[in-house]
């Protein structure tokens, strides 16, 4: 029953993630070929604000709601819940309506001091008017994640992503002869409705669908320490990880001109980095989000029940099925980097950008999963520090290495920077739980298989389907690759049948 819970989450959220990847790329398509990677690059310097935004408001709340509401589930203390729910409900919205404020009346010195690119205004004008109810859905979320009821989060952010493609849609037309400013406003008008909408959906559920439960035990400060002990070190851990991030975008373009290029062409190249290569890279990655957001309360239940049997067997599944996926899309990306630059974009260019950043894939897929881990387990102030060390580095390398090194001054700091984090959040889960990985089993047999699967794949493209239309001789050679792989994985015994059972 608990592993049933756990995959049938894993399931509906997986779904869920790959539809809203799947309208989130064809947005992001549509937009890079209207409005090109300068427009990209400016849009990008938006929603680093506004995860900021989040972050501070909402992101700490929402996993803390998530990890108490199963937490007092496990303790039969169901009735601790309502009162919990609504004291982070409204501080997440207290807020978030601060931000609100003060983005809306102060846009233009914002966009003037600190974006230090005009055109932003407006977007973040238009963007100021979702953050309540970003704030309050994203902690209704997280309720109903508690509960393990993954059906209500899904069926949100397919709506979010649905409503946002939809509006784009209707206000390109008016938005984008317009201007860059207009363009990018086109586009944060569908994130602030989708946000909208999305809040709506899972408000009118909880209205139509409140559960009586029992009087609380714990008294509000009880109410209030709990919340407070971990949503703090967690929103500390993202609100700097935001920082840091908003940072980065808006001195990525900075020090790009520093280091010779026109502010056209370092707001381009941000583009291609954060609005195109980025968001291809982690694609890939919604069936280990999916994975890591259903399996956190479920292993923060077991912890709570000093069931460690459990949380082993979750955590070795996670990263079985985290091993296979990454070494699939570190092949694809390094032997096809440049057509699947063509493929997506219809640009040769961000190819190399492909190729480089592939290495990050199984680094970055691994602490998605390590990091539901370790907040199951507890480790906040552990994922904080990391986190903050991760973005030190990140940070000197845009200010020290870009204007000597170009784009490539931050790249190779960041997969470096990447590496190191990834095996320092390895020992920390292996100290915590002692756990053994199979490196045969997990790496080396998948590394073994992709490199097989990409030399079919490569033979193919070059003189099977060589006279087929160039897209669709890519997309032959990604599904025969694709095939080859998960057949050799299989053969070898990475995965095996009884594990699809189970």
């Amino acid at each position: 029953m608990y592993r049933q819970t756990i995959i049938k989450g894993a399931i509906i959220l997986t779904i869920a993630n790959v539809i809203t990847r799947v309208i989130g790329f064809f947005y992001r398509i549509y937009m890079a070929k209207t409005i090109g990677a300068e427009g990209m690059g400016l849009y990008q310097l938006i929603t680093p604000l506004y995860m900021l935004v989040w972050s501070v408001s909402s992101s700490g709340l929402s996993t803390t709601m998530s990890k108490l509401t199963a937490q007092e589930k496990a303790r039969g203390a169901i009735g601790n819940v309502k009162r919990i729910l609504h004291f982070s409900v409204f501080a997440s919205v207290l807020i978030a309506l601060l931000f609100s404020l003060i983005t809306y009346n102060f846009s233009e010195l914002i966009a003037e001091v600190i974006v230090k690119d005009t055109r932003t205004a407006l977007s973040l004008r238009i963007i100021s008017i979702c953050f309540p109810f970003m704030a309050a859905g994203s902690v209704l979320r997280g309720y109903y994640l508690g509960l393990q009821n993954t059906s209500i989060s899904a069926v949100s952010q397919v709506l979010e992503q649905s409503v946002r493609m939809i509006v784009i849609y209707i206000l390109a037309s008016s938005f984008i002869p317009r201007g860059l400013e207009y363009a990018c406003g086109a586009a944060v008008w569908g994130m602030a409705i989708g946000e909208i909408v999305s809040f709506l959906f899972v408000f009118i559920y909880y209205i139509f669908n409140r559960q009586k439960y029992s009087p609380p035990i714990i008294k509000p400060k009880g109410a209030l320490a709990m919340i407070c002990a971990m949503a703090v070190p967690l929103t500390l851990n993202r609100m700097a990880g935001s920082l840091f991030s908003t940072a980065e975008n808006l001195l990525i373009p900075q020090q790009l001109q520093v280091y010779g290029l026109t502010q056209a062409e370092a707001i381009s190249l941000l583009g291609r980095l954060t609005g195109m290569a980025m968001p291809l890279i982690t694609f890939p990655s919604s069936l280990l989000t999916a994975l890591a957001t259903a399996a956190m309360p479920a292993i923060s239940e077991s912890y709570a029940l000093k069931n460690h049997t459990r949380i082993k067997s979750t955590l070795h599944q996670s990263l079985t099925i985290t091993a296979v996926i990454s070494a699939f899309t570190t092949g694809i990306f390094i032997a096809f980097p440049t057509e699947l630059g063509i493929l997506v974009y219809s640009q040769s260019q961000i190819g190399t950008m492909l190729k480089t950043l592939a290495i990050l894939c199984p680094f970055i897929y691994t602490q998605v999963t390590m990091s539901a881990v370790l907040n199951g387990l507890g480790e906040q102030l552990f994922i904080f520090k990391t986190g903050l060390f991760s973005s030190v580095i990140n940070i000197c390398a845009i200010c020290f290495a870009i204007p000597f090194y170009g784009i490539q001054g931050f790249i190779y700091p960041w997969i470096i920077n990447s590496i190191a984090v990834t095996f320092i959040t390895i020992f920390r889960v292996n100290n915590v739980l002692n756990i053994n990985i199979p490196v045969l089993k997990q790496y080396i047999k998948p590394t073994l298989a992709i490199t097989a699967a990409c030399l079919c794949g490569n033979l193919g493209l070059h003189n099977v389907w060589n006279n087929i239309e160039y897209k669709h001789s890519i997309i032959a050679t990604i599904l025969c690759t694709s095939f080859i792989y998960v057949f050799l994985i299989f053969q070898l015994g990475c995965i095996k049948k009884e594990d699809l059972l189970k």
